[in-house]
């Protein structure tokens, strides 16, 4: 991988997802697909169309298909269909719950299934360094396969609970995405970057048409694609023989991971189910405080950004 068809990648990922926002607008609204505000939400425009997930889909396919005719031989990894295949099932799951609903419960199952495809493909924590003899040891199949999919299924659902603000999830997903894409690259985890190149890349076409005042929302059709992927992109990165490596990639993913645990541990404490919605997410509060909706998401932005800078020095 060189830096050309690097900026190829992302150049053609970023164009194709720009040009299917507008359709997918349309698309949204001819289909009914379109947010309904509520007491829990923070926006109450009407009639805002959701499925912004499908051009963040389209742009990071086009990324992926631009790397497979760009790269060498060896470089295109057969995990990246296993991310295809589970970002292509994610965004059918997502786009079935913005336009009929579907019960959490139901949602979380097939979230489980989606990680255990990737994990069947190759995505996991393979291996874990001892700190005092400097040994690696492998990690068995029994402890790779829950611990791997509930890191999968646990970073998905953080991007889609703070998918609260206009261009929230999808900028931090963007930074998130070029930081771990950064992290991958230095650990020479080709994979990752390619995954990481066309994420980013089909994130900053479509993050115009989300920047507050959006003009479509991710929806979970995107917040579920973004989690899964930077998911997927922190198992690549992390390096595999180095003693806490994986605090690297957490480090990246710090808000959203924060923003839910303590969501999770509300809900515990106050005696409701953990899918129970509310509206003390850490971007509620920074909304309240900020007053606009672009003051709280380029504070959170600016956040994200502080801890992926420490992360790349980590790395």
């Amino acid at each position: 991988m060189d830096e050309i068809r690097a900026l190829a990648i992302v150049g053609i990922a970023a164009i194709i997802a720009a040009l299917s926002t507008p359709m997918v607008i349309r698309f949204a609204r001819s289909i009914g697909a379109v947010d309904q505000p509520n007491e829990r939400k923070v926006s109450d425009r009407a009639a805002m169309p959701l499925l912004g997930g499908i051009a963040v889909w389209l742009g990071c396919s086009g990324g992926l298909l631009a790397a497979h005719f760009l790269s060498e031989v060896g470089e295109f990894s057969p995990e990246i269909g296993g991310f295809a295949l589970g970002a292509t099932l994610l965004v059918a799951i997502g786009a079935w719950d913005d336009k009929l609903s579907m019960p959490a419960v139901v949602k979380f199952g097939l979230q489980i299934m989606v990680a255990g495809i990737a994990v069947y493909s190759g995505f996991g924590v393979n291996f874990f360094s001892n700190p005092i003899t400097g040994t690696t040891n492998d990690i068995p199949a029994w402890i790779l396969w829950p611990v791997s999919i509930l890191w999968i299924v646990g970073v998905t659902n953080a991007m889609n609970l703070i998918d609260g603000l206009d261009g929230l999830s999808s900028g931090l997903g963007a930074i998130i995405a070029a930081t771990l894409t950064i992290i991958c690259w230095q650990a020479e985890q080709w994979t990752g970057v390619v995954i990481g190149l066309a994420l980013f890349g089909a994130l900053i076409g479509y993050l115009p048409f989300n920047f507050p005042p959006a003009r479509i929302f991710l929806g979970d059709t995107g917040s579920l694609l973004i989690g899964f992927g930077l998911a997927l992109l922190a198992l690549q990165g992390y390096r595999k023989t180095a003693f806490l490596a994986f605090i690297v990639p957490m480090l990246a993913l710090a808000i959203p991971l924060l923003d839910t645990s303590l969501s999770i541990l509300r809900r515990l404490r106050s005696g409701r189910g953990v899918f129970a919605a509310d509206r003390l997410h850490m971007h509620h509060r920074l909304l309240h405080r900020e007053g606009s909706h672009k003051n709280a998401v380029l504070l959170l932005y600016f956040l994200t950004s502080c801890f992926c800078m420490i992360a790349v020095s980590f790395s």
